[in-house]
C-alpha cells in the first residue's frame, strides 16, 4: 500500500467509493436513528448520492488549501482516501473533511496510514491543530476507535432534529 496525491482520473472511483462506504449509514443507521421517520430522512439525507457526487469533486484544490490523498494497493487500485483543508477562520487549524475505505480493505492500517498523512501535510502547512466530525451511531465506531487511538479527543455535543 502507497499514499499518493489525487489525480482528476481518480474522481468517479473516489464518488462510487464514498458511495459505497457511507450506504450502510444513509440506508440503514440514519432511518433507525431517525425511528423511520421518512419525513426528517428525506429532508435530512434524501439526496445523499447526489450530494456525494457534488461533495467529492470539491475536495481537491491546492490554491484553496484543500487536499485529498489517495491510497492504492500494488496494482495501483485505489484502496481509501482523505481529504483535509485548513479552517480559514484560524489560521493554524485543519480539518478532515471526509475519509473512506474500502470495505475489502478495511482493517489492514489504511485509515491510520492515511489519517497520518493527511495531519503530517497539515503540519508541513502550519497547522497545529486539526479537527473533524462523526457520528455516534455504530455505523461510525470504527472510525470513532481509529480517531481516538490517533489522540483525538471527544467534544461532546449533540444535534438534535425533528418535523414540525
Amino acid at each position: 500500500m502507497r499514499i499518493r496525491v489525487y489525480r482528476d482520473s481518480d474522481q468517479d472511483t473516489l464518488i462510487a467509493l464514498t458511495i459505497s462506504t457511507f450506504r450502510p449509514f444513509y440506508e440503514q443507521s440514519f432511518p433507525q436513528l431517525m425511528n423511520h421517520d421518512e419525513h426528517v430522512i428525506t429532508h435530512q439525507h434524501g439526496q445523499w448520492e447526489e450530494d456525494h457526487r457534488w461533495q467529492v469533486p470539491s475536495l481537491h484544490s491546492p490554491a484553496e488549501g484543500k487536499h485529498v490523498a489517495v491510497a492504492v494497493d500494488d496494482e495501483d487500485q485505489i484502496t481509501g482516501y482523505v481529504a483535509w483543508c485548513p479552517d480559514t477562520s484560524r489560521p493554524t487549524h485543519g480539518e478532515i473533511d471526509i475519509i473512506a475505505v474500502d470495505a475489502g480493505h478495511r482493517g489492514a492500517g489504511i485509515g491510520t496510514a492515511l489519517m497520518e498523512h493527511a495531519m503530517s501535510q497539515m503540519r508541513a502547512d502550519g497547522m497545529r491543530f486539526v479537527e473533524l466530525g462523526t457520528g455516534g451511531d455504530t455505523f461510525h465506531a470504527p472510525a470513532r476507535r481509529l480517531y481516538e487511538a490517533l489522540g483525538f479527543y471527544v467534544i461532546p455535543t449533540a444535534t438534535y432534529l425533528r418535523s414540525l
